[in-house]
């Protein structure tokens, strides 16, 4: 589950709230992926069929500075994976090259689909959607003057819709959450700060039904949870869903890179601890309703809630 960490992200009692921890100097906000990795193969499917749905950028809006920050950026963290220069970036784990007038390269044979994905979008967007081949985290580009996510790279949404999104505010972002209270009011406050010079992380976490990790509400089953599901074969269809966010600062241009990393594993393979279970049972059980409609657990808290304390018997003094 990468960088997810339990003890920072799972609060009792449960609140929306922005979570915000800062990232030490040097710690890594991106993870570069080999040929063949899951988030490899499922970012490509939805840039192959769904580029529209992913790729999104307000008239007008110039994102090449953000962009050249977040390759510089992974080049600096994984010089091994990624490098930059004027003429073209490299993906060096793939085996493919864009240039600056988005002309797709193959260097190695080593991801051979990668290319004609690639080939297939605007030239405009080639370079972004190496990035977005070349790492497992999501993009997004929030600018602090206006409040507003003007660009996106979203391959792997958590049961939203990106192309919803584009253009608006952070605190309309925010407005379907349940229990929001709190990010909307302090919307303002919590964009100056992810766009100043520190950097920071966050966690979210949630428990679903949905196992891939493109989770576009179109792509989505309709029933969430059928009520067949009971018992063993609840918590078989059980899968937990984590993201790491983290920011990446353009102070000059009051911007920042919104770093998104999804992770989904089978709920019984998730915690590895009965204390890991424990911090789960606490946190879900003070959900409030609202929360649990929103996140579509409500049907489902009560056997949930059974199962974890199970799995947490001797975590208890």
């Amino acid at each position: 589950m990468g960088h997810f960490d339990f003890h920072h992200a799972l609060t009792t009692p449960f609140r929306m709230q922005p979570g915000l921890r800062k990232l030490a100097a040097g710690a890594p906000q991106l993870t570069p992926l080999r040929p063949g990795a899951r988030h490899l193969r499922e970012k490509q499917a939805v840039l192959a069929h769904w580029p529209t749905q992913a790729l999104l950028q307000s008239p007008g809006f110039d994102a090449t500075p953000a962009l050249w920050a977040l390759a510089l950026q992974a080049q600096q963290e994984h010089p091994e994976a990624f490098e930059v220069s004027e003429d073209a970036w490299h993906a060096r784990h793939l085996g493919w090259r864009v240039d600056a007038q988005g002309q797709v390269l193959q260097t190695r044979a080593l991801w051979p689909d990668a290319g004609p994905c690639l080939q297939a979008l605007a030239p405009a967007w080639r370079q972004a959607a190496l990035l977005c081949l070349a790492f497992a985290e999501d993009f997004a580009i929030l600018d602090a003057a206006s409040q507003r996510v003007h660009w996106l790279a979203i391959c792997l949404p958590s049961h939203w819709a990106p192309e919803q999104k584009i253009g608006l505010s952070f605190a309309e972002l925010h407005a379907p959450v349940a229990d929001n209270q709190f990010l909307t009011s302090a919307s303002a406050h919590l964009v100056r700060l992810v766009t100043s010079a520190q950097r920071w992380e966050r966690f979210v976490w949630t428990i679903t039904s949905q196992p891939r990790l493109h989770a576009h509400p179109r792509r989505m089953d309709a029933e969430r949870w059928p009520a067949s599901l009971q018992g063993d074969s609840l918590v078989d269809s059980a899968w937990w869903r984590t993201e790491r966010q983290t920011f990446i600062p353009l102070v000059e241009r009051g911007q920042a890179v919104f770093t998104i990393h999804t992770e989904v594993t089978p709920l019984r393979q998730a915690l590895p601890t009965p204390e890991h279970a424990a911090l789960v049972h606490d946190s879900l059980a003070s959900m409030s309703p609202a929360v649990l409609a929103y996140r579509e657990l409500s049907a489902v808290h009560a056997p949930l809630l059974a199962w974890l304390a199970q799995q947490a018997q001797g975590a208890r003094p």
